[in-house]
This record gives C-alpha cells, sequence and structure tokens, in this order.
C-alpha cells in the first residue's frame, strides 16, 4: 500500500543514486480542493511526484515550486514543495480539456522550477516543454542545466478505488565513476515496473523485484505531506493591504468580502465588523483578537 513516503536508495556496486514516492492521501487531498477533470488529475499526480522526487535531489532548507504555464486546455498547474516534503497544488484549465500530450495540454508553454532556499540566493530556470510528457520534459532539464544522465517514471491511476500517483528516480551520481551502460541497465529494469506495483507494494519489494540481482541500500523515509499555507490571519493580511473605502465598499455591495483558497478549497468570510475590527486593531484601537 502507498505509505506516502519518500524512499532514497543507492546500488551499492554501481553508481547510480534512485528514489521511490508512493502517495495517495496528499495526491487525494489535492484533488478535493476543486473538481478536476481526468487529464488535470493526472498532470497534477505527475508534477506532485516529480516535485517530490526533485526536492530529494537538492541538498537545501528551504521551497522548490514547479509550475507549468501555457496557452492551451490547461493554462496552469503548479505544485509548490519544501525539505520536509509538505506539498500543496493547484491547475486552471479549460473545462474542455481532454487526455492528451504535453503540448496538447498546455499548447506553447514552459515549467519553471523555482527553487527559494532558506539561505542563500532565489534561483528560477525556465524549460521548454519538450517532449510528450513530464518526464521527458524533466529529463531533458537534468540533461541540459545538471549534466546529469536522469530517468524519471512518473504514475497516475486508481488502486482500490481510490486515486493514487507515485514515481522513480534514478540519476548517475556526480562522481565520475558512472558508467553508461551500468546506467542503461538500471533505466530497462525500472520501465517494467506496473502500475499497481508502486501503488500497492511496500518500497523494499518493489526495489526486490526490479533489481533483485543487485545490492541495494535503502536509506530511512521521509513522509510526504499535504500542508497549506493559508490562514484567516493571512487573508486578514490581504484584506488590510486594500485601501479601506474598497473594502466598505465591498462589503456593501456584497455583505461581506470572501477569500477563497484555491490550493486547498478554504474560505475566509469578513463581514462589516469584521472589517472594523481589522482597520481599528491596524490603527491601534482594537486588538486583532477581537477578529472572529
Amino acid at each position: 500500500m502507498a505509505d506516502n513516503c519518500l524512499h532514497r536508495y543507492l546500488f551499492n556496486d554501481i553508481s547510480v543514486r534512485g528514489e521511490l514516492v508512493q502517495l495517495d492521501k496528499p495526491y487525494q487531498d489535492i484533488l478535493s480542493a476543486k473538481d478536476y477533470p481526468q487529464a488535470v488529475q493526472t498532470l497534477l499526480g505527475e508534477l506532485l511526484v516529480a516535485t517530490s522526487l526533485l526536492t530529494a535531489t537538492l541538498k537545501f532548507e528551504g521551497s522548490i515550486t514547479v509550475q507549468l504555464q501555457g496557452d492551451g486546455p490547461i493554462t496552469l498547474a503548479v505544485i509548490n514543495g519544501d525539505n520536509n516534503q509538505q506539498m500543496r497544488g493547484v491547475a486552471r484549465f479549460d473545462e474542455s480539456v481532454q487526455p492528451g500530450t504535453i503540448s496538447e495540454l498546455l499548447g506553447k508553454g514552459h515549467m519553471v522550477i523555482t527553487i527559494d532556499p532558506a539561505k542563500g540566493e532565489r534561483y528560477q530556470g525556465v524549460v521548454a516543454l519538450e517532449g510528450d510528457t513530464l518526464a521527458e520534459c524533466l529529463e531533458g532539464y537534468f540533461a541540459n542545466s545538471e549534466q546529469l544522465r536522469t530517468q524519471l517514471v512518473l504514475r497516475t491511476g486508481e488502486f482500490e478505488g481510490k486515486p493514487h500517483a507515485a514515481g522513480m528516480l534514478l540519476q548517475i551520481l556526480p562522481d565520475g565513476k558512472g558508467s553508461e551502460d551500468d546506467f542503461d541497465h538500471l533505466m530497462q529494469l525500472t520501465v517494467t515496473v506496473k502500475d499497481e506495483e508502486l501503488f500497492g507494494l511496500q518500497a523494499q519489494d518493489v526495489l526486490y523485484r526490479l533489481y533483485h540481482q543487485e545490492q541495494v541500500q535503502l536509506f530511512t523515509p521521509q513522509a510526504v505531506t499535504f500542508s497549506c499555507t493559508c490562514s484567516r490571519e493571512r487573508s486578514a493580511s490581504a484584506i488590510r493591504s486594500i485601501a479601506r473605502e474598497e473594502v466598505d465598499q465591498i462589503v456593501a455591495e456584497e455583505g461581506a468580502i470572501a477569500l477563497h483558497c484555491d490550493y486547498c478549497g478554504s474560505s475566509y468570510q469578513f463581514d462589516s465588523i469584521d472589517v472594523a475590527a481589522l482597520f481599528d486593531s491596524q490603527s491601534g484601537d482594537i486588538n486583532s483578537d477581537q477578529i472572529h
């Protein structure tokens, strides 16, 4: 069963490392925020798995955002995660979207990978959507920007009646000892993995089925969770950034001002009493604890 964990592993006699992630709950939490068509569900699942795998390749504290943008039926798909494997995601789309290649889904578009370390400078890379699948696009990214041969397997589907997402990453280690022939051999073994194996078996069982003739070292897993940073307090701050007159006008016309989080589906509503408390507390007249 999916354990909602990321597993890192090494081949003891081959200069190649790997990762395996198996998700159901975080994926289902992302899908629950909006009624996504199947094509969008699939892309979000692949993007979720890819972001988790990417995050694990980076030795840093901070966040990573992988964003797909285009002028096709899907205009935006984004997953944001951090070094603690806390993930959230959202997509914007045309209701007529149908399953297809990356270019058919996104049209003319690109992928933006943004790395925000807790210490150090922000990095952003823009990647052309060259390839039929998200995996091919990311493999091209690693080949061009990191000069490291990388293979990704990204799978989504239903298992035991629930949406699941899982994937694997293989990468030659940057120690100069990695053999192309060894990598090709492991790559051929990896692509034979079945969806039901990725969704239904424990990580060590998946690795044994694929690499039982190799010596594999499996490390302590890291939990992957859905986490949204929205809150009533953040919504209040956003409202305070708008002119008081504009906020009062919205409340007068609508009865309240409401903010909706696309990531988790939460809504935060502020009526005239809440708004008065917000702006009065900003001027120091009322304590913010009065905002209910």
